[in-house]
């Protein structure tokens, strides 16, 4: 299975630093999301990173930054989004339900199915679709390797995944709730913690 990390939504100021760590743990996937933020943030967090790790990095906004940096992708927040216009490269989408993922599992990379279970970093974000539906889906072969868990993903659901066929999982809050932003600097349990998801994964 494939290992996602999505970042925390607001920028704060330790992130560098344990984006790094995690690259140098292996990380070799991260989705840069950081909603109605201004790029110029953005841009400065990724001149913070060695340029050996942009290759690895897929943004969800400010799509310029992908040429700029020579960053992986880009990323569609929902299934109909409409591509940058001459946009060639890889880039993958958010489906919101199962019936999204005929047609967008054609046209991209991968894509992630949200939202699994609440999620834990977004209290708004409940889970949308049920354990049935998720079955159903898995027999009908709409779940496979090109599909990626989303919402409420954790260390104790990740089995449950890879036994319904998806290719890889989402990880955000079950990863950043072990850091808080406002106190700590000390991030070693948010290391020791994606080992373990690393471990879970493989």
């Amino acid at each position: 299975m494939k290992l996602i990390i999505l970042t925390k939504a607001t920028f704060f100021v330790e992130e560098d630093k344990i984006l790094t760590t995690l690259f140098e743990e292996g990380m070799d996937n991260l989705h840069l999301y950081k909603p109605d933020s201004e790029p110029v943030y953005s841009e400065r967090l990724l001149t913070l990173l060695p340029e050996d790790y942009y290759r690895k990095i897929t943004v969800h906004d400010h799509f310029y930054l992908r040429e700029e940096f020579g960053l992986k992708g880009i990323h569609l927040n929902t299934a109909d989004a409409e591509l940058p216009y001459g946009y060639k490269g890889h880039f993958s989408c958010t489906c919101h339900s199962i019936a999204e993922l005929h047609d967008a599992k054609k046209k991209t990379d991968y894509v992630f199915l949200k939202t699994i279970f609440d999620s834990q970093s977004n209290p708004q974000d409940k889970q949308t679709i049920s354990e049935e539906e998720l079955r159903e889906a898995s027999r009908k072969g709409l779940i496979d390797k090109h599909v990626y868990a989303m919402g409420g993903i954790n260390l104790d659901n990740i089995r449950q995944m890879r036994d319904l066929g998806f290719g890889g999982v989402v990880i955000c809050g079950d990863l950043w709730n072990r850091f808080n932003i406002h106190q700590e600097q000390d991030y070693k349990d948010l290391i020791s913690h994606f080992q373990k998801l690393q471990k879970a994964v493989n």
